[in-house]
């Protein structure tokens, strides 16, 4: 457990401060390297009082006071965003966007940084809720209505349940070693699933335990990636990159690009899914702002003593606790985007060079594309350097996947069921990532019975695509409950409010023509192959075109669709905004336009 001290502290930018009640000291701050917990007696804490200066209960529990954290610097508190880094680059970092830009050219270079982009807000908007209340996102959503925790834990399933990832790292592995023959790439796979089983038990924290290990992947990766562009020879390309970042809604023809493919890629300009779900419950593991309040799981193997899940908690709006959460959302943001972005940008901009340097016009798989094209054009050094590179980015993936899965599955099921029966959420954690190994393990072992699991590519766009259609409702439910329920110091600025409207509508766009497009295809094929006519002909009216127009009527309603989505999710945030206005005395203390 940490303490807070009273010397002064060096906040980042070397200016040091004589503001002791702000930033916290160095040592402490280097605590918060192996994450940190404050215990607090939460039964016996004052309870926050039911005005606009508090969080908005609603039916659920109230929040217990107590005082916004001292802030560290931000050397101290890399690790979440790590892991989402390590999550994204075996994803659309060296699967989708190089395989996309193989097949279309620079010109969709714009959709990937505005996707980085934009989910930078989505994440940092996700980790908020847990910066502010202490709780996860899915408590946060099960204010709003019991029903969305269990829709995103079914749609995670459906996003992560089968292990496409796995799957390709084990068959570059497999290509690059020789160990096994790349045609028997599952058993690299199931030896996979159980050394990641195996690395919980490492330690007594058990999130401490994949941040060390994503951290270091992340450097390995980064640094082997630079070192390869300086090898391959694809630097070149990098003067075609202003002109494709610039080329803003360009998009190949609509008979030409796969919408499932495409989708999963915007989805995948970062984590995606399920995955940036776990940013907040990262932040609360890590001990970010009211996060310190709240246990960490512990492994009961290790024979850690347990440290409680509490409920909510509130800090009191004084100028101390003001300037402390402003402090906290600026450190925050500057680690999330140093790591996660620019980690991103590198590594994805030099995979790309590669692969149209490489495979220009390539219309396969993406782990095809690698192994049967780019590779054996190498050789040497440089086929080493890329098999090291591109396994990494597959396995740091797959590692983070599994943490994800497990850890959001956790925690949804024990606060919408767990906690008021007394489960221990420690091991309950390590049941799940037990039944999660072996589902994954039986799944790979079939894949030499069923032709769809044997082809690890169909998985992942499988994957991809679902996880951009998850990404439009819970970019609209956390706008909503941010503006809605969290008091005005707390808040988003407008520019936020405006990115995440920006984000619901760019990944409901997408989705519709992913919906409206699978039902009009596959369903509606497969609705004649059995001789229902009636009901094929019923599916294709859900065509869609991409200028909107031209849809069929289906399609219409699916349109219409979005848009009462979209223009729902706008008045509530910014009727929020507008009644929160002048609500808290001292509230500019800690608000601005990208607060």
């Amino acid at each position: 457990m940490a303490d807070e001290h009273s010397e002064p502290a060096e906040p980042d930018g070397g200016v040091i401060t004589e503001d002791d009640d702000v930033y916290t000291t160095a040592e402490v701050g280097k605590q918060y390297r192996d994450t940190v917990y404050r215990e607090r007696d939460y039964d016996s804490l004052e309870s926050a009082p039911a005005t606009s200066s508090y969080p908005e209960e609603g039916t659920k529990d109230g929040y217990k006071l107590s005082e916004m954290p001292k802030v560290p610097k931000v050397s101290h508190i890399v690790g979440p965003s790590a892991i989402m880094l390590g999550a994204s680059l075996g994803s659309g970092e060296t699967m989708f966007w190089p395989k996309l830009l193989a097949q279309y050219g620079w010109t969709l270079y714009w959709a990937f940084w505005i996707g980085v982009i934009t989910q930078f807000f989505i994440n940092t908007e996700l980790q908020r809720w847990t910066m502010a209340t202490g709780e996860s996102i899915f408590r946060g959503y099960d204010r709003i209505s019991r029903v969305w925790p269990w829709f995103f834990l079914v749609a995670g399933l459906f996003h992560l349940g089968w292990p496409g990832w796995a799957s390709g790292g084990a068959k570059v592995f497999a290509d690059w070693t020789g160990i096994v023959a790349t045609g028997d790439w599952w058993m690299i796979a199931v030896v996979s699933m159980v050394l990641i089983w195996l690395s919980y038990q490492a330690g007594p924290v058990l999130y401490n335990i994949i941040e060390n290990a994503q951290v270091a992947l992340m450097f390995v990766a980064v640094g082997a990636a630079v070192v390869l562009a300086m090898v391959v020879g694809s630097a070149g390309q990098l003067v075609n990159v202003p002109a494709g970042a610039v080329n803003f809604g360009a998009l190949p023809p609509a008979d030409e690009l796969d919408i499932a493919t495409f989708l999963g890629g915007l989805a995948y300009a970062g984590a995606g899914g399920y995955i940036n779900l776990s940013q907040g419950v990262w932040a609360r593991e890590k001990g970010y702002g009211m996060g310190t309040y709240q246990g960490r799981l512990k492994n009961p193997l290790r024979g850690a003593e347990p440290e409680g899940i509490q409920g909510g908690f509130a800090f009191e709006p004084t100028e101390k606790n003001l300037k402390r959460w402003r402090g906290w959302w600026s450190v925050t943001q500057r680690e999330h985007f140093l790591t996660f972005v620019v980690g991103l940008l590198v590594v994805a901009t030099i995979a790309m060079t590669i692969s149209i340097e490489y495979a220009e016009g390539y219309t396969g798989g993406a782990i095809d594309m690698w192994l049967s094209v780019i590779i054996p054009q190498l050789g040497g050094l440089s086929a080493t350097l890329l098999y090291a590179v591109i396994f990494i980015a597959l396995f740091s993936t797959q590692y983070a996947i599994v943490e994800s899965f497990v850890r959001n599955s956790v925690d949804i099921l024990y606060q919408v069921y767990g906690r008021a029966r007394g489960i221990d959420e420690s091991q309950l954690f390590l049941g799940t990532l037990s039944l999660f190994t072996l589902w994954g393990i039986v799944i790979i072992a079939l894949s030499n019975a069923v032709a769809l699991i044997s082809q690890p590519w169909i998985l992942l766009v499988i994957g991809a695509a679902i996880a951009g259609v998850m990404m439009w409702p819970y970019n609209a439910l956390t706008i909503i409950l941010n503006t809605t329920r969290l008091p005005e110091h707390t808040q988003p600025g407008w520019a936020r409010v405006v990115a995440m409207w920006w984000a619901t509508g760019f990944f409901g766009f997408f989705s519709v023509l992913l919906i409206g497009g699978q039902l009009a295809g596959p369903v509606a094929e497969a609705a004649a192959s059995y001789g229902l006519g009636s009901l094929a002909v019923f599916f294709e009216s859900f065509t869609v075109d991409i200028a909107v127009v031209g849809s069929g009527a289906g399609g219409y309603v699916l349109w219409v669709l979005a848009l009462v989505v979209q223009v729902y999710t706008m008045y509530r945030s910014a009727r929020a905004k507008l009644d929160a206005s002048g609500t808290v005395e001292g509230a500019e203390d800690a608000s601005g336009l990208l607060a």
